[in-house]
């Protein structure tokens, strides 16, 4: 704006005063001008302003004071450096010295109130000057109204720190956060009166949802300021994570992207980064609280996570979202958990950030422990059968996490940069009882070892070692037995295993029946180590019915192949006697030599007959008797 004439007043005949525009200043300026040349030039920034000094005077306790201090009494030049709102807040101020009526709005009512603060245009000197009409507006139409409020809150980030000392940003954060109760008690209060009423009445949507997607205007430090406003009055952890989850949505590049790769691809120069990592740890610590009843959907905590990693936020941060990730891991999905390591420029680092995964699964498996510490009057028996029962929370838990972490371990054993002993560590995680059956863990070893097949010996076997070869299926069992990426040992155990099974299937059906009674009362799986107390009776006896039928399909199969060898045995044997003539000969001469033993034998026995018979005639009674003693 350039310079400004401004002659003196001249009273109209209504009363009211009016300027006649002079021709050179028409364009600069729309309200009126007089021809009477200023007394007091006010400079404010790279505008000046040409006034006169008795209707400034007569309404601003700041610019009397400046000429009342100023060692000139003739000054004529005053400088307004620190203007809030610079040149066009000035101007509305000026003209309401004049007189002229200025419009109040949304857009200026911050800006103006700054202004009459800074320009002392209060009551001590003249009455309903503009901090007066400012105030009034801010009460009636502000203040009341949510949206409202947020619009003003925005305006006032480029009005810091005034703003501050007249406590505008307060009194605008508190009236949102008692307004936003406020609503939610009489939403609360019209959903209990629906309950009461004969037919259902549709109830409409949240009110607060609108207000809440218009925060995302607003700088990060004011956002953190209305949220923990709001927490502190009360309002709903669902509605808070639903606020966060929209402020991030909006603030954060890339942060719901769920694609890995997509993610890794997307490199952040260091000012990003920076404003990134700041986000990231605000929403962090604005989260409601944590438990497993989170408000706050388990992809959203995923991707927080993402791009804390990817941002390099702090370590407490990125453990704050891992523990929150842990208590939501059976509502996990294999994205969820496929988390991008940050690379920085290296190409021969892992893909994924299994550090992270290995720490969020282990804290999983110690929330029972850490549920039990907190509830200490919990009867054992209680939490035995909890634990034993079908539907036990933890039985299904364990279940649904052992298959989300076999699938992960399928996923990052394509990367050829993931060392053996990461992968070895979150094959051994779970414990025992936590996998029924092991097909999934042994398809993710094999093709670890197809990618890594220059592994050592020592780390082959050890990752081996994690299969339970008990608990492999019949299909697994086959191609185990056949697989050569496998150790020796393993493909002896698992034949040894399939010996047992097959030998106690053909006990016949009298003993599995009876075992079976015996292991369904003492449920205790053999060689294991561990009681398999989190497998339920339903899933016991499914899993007995399923292997009695493959037994019995292997013995039928084992009966035809011993049946198949009998016949075999039988035919070579004939064979090898058609194929040698000597054998033939020999057989003659072994027949014709018994018959000659046997004439020789049988000319010995006549005269031993007759001696024997003459004998007995002799001593009849004393033979009978010696014999009869004997």
């Amino acid at each position: 704006m350039g310079v400004v004439t401004v002659a003196e007043l001249k009273p109209s005949i209504s009363g009211k005063r009016s300027f006649r525009p002079s021709s050179s200043a028409r364009h600069a300026t729309e309200w009126p001008i007089s021809d009477v040349s200023s007394d007091l030039t006010i400079e404010v920034g790279a505008a000046n302003f040409a006034l006169h000094k008795f209707p400034l005077v007569s309404r601003s306790g700041r610019i009397r004071k400046l000429l009342l201090e100023a060692k000139d009494s003739k000054v004529s030049r005053i400088s307004l450096p620190a203007m809030p709102g610079g040149s066009e807040a000035f101007e509305l101020a000026a003209k309401f010295c004049y007189g002229v009526n200025i419009e109040i709005t949304l857009a200026n009512v911050a800006m103006l109130r700054c202004t009459a603060h800074y320009l002392e245009m209060t009551e001590d000197f003249a009455e309903k000057n503009l901090e007066h009409k400012t105030e009034a507006y801010l009460k009636e139409t502000v203040l009341p109204n949510i949206a409202n409020s947020i619009s003003i809150l925005h305006h006032c980030e480029t009005l810091v720190p005034i703003a501050e000392e007249i406590n505008l940003v307060g009194r605008i954060i508190n009236a949102i956060a008692s307004n936003a109760c406020k609503e939610q008690l009489t939403s609360g209060l019209s959903k209990l009166d629906h309950k009461f009423q004969e037919k259902p009445i549709v109830e409409p949507e949240t009110p607060l949802d609108w207000w809440g997607k218009s925060l995302t205007i607003l700088t990060l430090e004011f956002f953190q300021r209305v949220v923990s406003a709001v927490k502190s009055k009360g309002l709903k952890q669902d509605m808070i994570g639903r606020i966060l989850i929209n402020y991030a949505h909006n603030s954060l590049q890339g942060l719901i992207i769920r694609d890995p790769q997509l993610v890794k691809a997307t490199l952040l120069d260091l000012e990003q980064q920076k404003k990134q990592r700041a986000l990231v740890e605000a929403i962090v610590s604005l989260l409601p609280t944590q438990s497993r009843k989170s408000s706050v959907p388990i992809a959203f905590l995923s991707s927080l996570l993402k791009t804390a990693i990817a941002a390099s936020a702090s370590p407490s941060c990125k453990s704050d979202l891992e523990r929150r990730i842990s208590m939501l891991l059976d509502q996990a999905i294999l994205e969820d958990i496929l988390i991008p390591a940050n690379l920085h420029g290296n190409n021969h680092s892992p893909l994924y950030d299994t550090d992270s995964v290995l720490r969020i699964f282990s804290i999983f498996l110690n929330l029972d422990e850490d549920d039990d510490e907190d509830n200490p009057l919990r009867d054992e028996s209680e939490m035995v059968c909890d634990f034993d029962s079908p539907g036990s929370p933890k039985q299904s838990s364990i279940l649904k996490v052992s298959k989300l972490l076999d699938n992960y371990l399928a996923e990052v054993a394509l990367d050829s940069n993931l060392t053996p002993s990461k992968f070895i560590a979150l094959a051994e995680l779970l414990p025992e009882h936590a996998r029924i059956v092991n097909d999934g863990l042994y398809r993710a070893v094999d093709i670890f070892l197809k990618v890594h097949p220059n592994i050592k010996d020592s780390e082959r076997y050890r990752l081996c070692k994690t299969i339970d070869c008990q608990k492999l299926s019949q299909e697994a069992c086959s191609h185990a037995a056949q697989n050569e990426r496998l150790p020796v040992q393993m493909a002896v155990q698992v034949l040894y295993f399939e010996q047992i099974r097959l030998r106690n299937a053909m006990n016949g059906s009298h003993n599995q029946f009876f075992f079976g009674s015996i292991n369904s009362q003492f449920p205790q799986r053999s060689g294991s180590g561990a009681g398999s107390g989190a497998i339920s009776p339903r899933d016991n006896y499914a899993s007995v019915r399923r292997e009695n039928r493959e037994l019995k399909l292997e013995v039928a199969r084992m009966r035809m192949r011993l049946t198949d060898l009998e016949k075999d045995h039988v035919s070579m044997k004939q064979e090898l006697v058609k194929t040698h003539p000597a054998n033939k000969i020999f057989r003659s001469f072994t027949k014709k030599l018994s018959r000659l033993n046997l004439i020789f034998r049988l000319r010995d026995i006549k005269p031993a007959l007759s001696t024997k018979a003459n004998s007995d005639s002799r001593f009849p009674f004393q033979r009978r008797r010696r014999h009869s003693v004997s």
